[in-house]
């Protein structure tokens, strides 16, 4: 409720995010859970490509914020 954006995932990267990536390790996680990390547009792909590579299941969404 800070209303503060949400800052991009990327190691060293402060832009503001406006993805969500939701993704799971399925050796280690339940079918049900999720995991999300949140990009800006630049980095969006690279976070993708990047735990698609490891064969994790990945969605994204634009990024919404909080209904006022």
């Amino acid at each position: 409720m800070s209303g503060a954006a949400a800052e991009c995932s990327r190691a060293g990267c402060r832009d503001t995010a406006v993805w969500a990536i939701r993704w799971r390790n399925p050796r280690i996680h339940a079918a049900d859970r999720r995991k999300t990390w949140v990009a800006c547009g630049e980095h969006v792909v690279y976070l993708r490509e990047f735990l698609s590579a490891r064969d994790f299941p990945v969605e994204v969404q634009a990024l919404v914020g909080e209904a006022s």
